[in-house]
């Protein structure tokens, strides 16, 4: 599955790393576009919920809208 969120408070390369990380973590590919305010987020739906990336994503401190 494939999928784009919308997230604010990235503003960094760290911001990028650290989402990045933290869905590799979890099973997911991640790219982020700073400029966009975006993440591109493949998985696999039998593995994992949207719910469980929109989780991950603010277990580090940005938020998913």
């Amino acid at each position: 599955m494939q999928t784009t969120l919308k997230v604010e408070g990235m503003s960094c390369g760290h911001c990028a790393n650290s989402i990045e990380g933290a869905l590799k973590e979890i099973g997911a590919q991640a790219k982020v576009d700073l400029a966009g305010g975006s993440v591109d987020v493949s998985y696999d739906e039998s593995k994992l919920a949207l719910a469980d990336i929109k989780v991950a994503i603010q277990d580090q401190g940005y938020e998913v809208v």
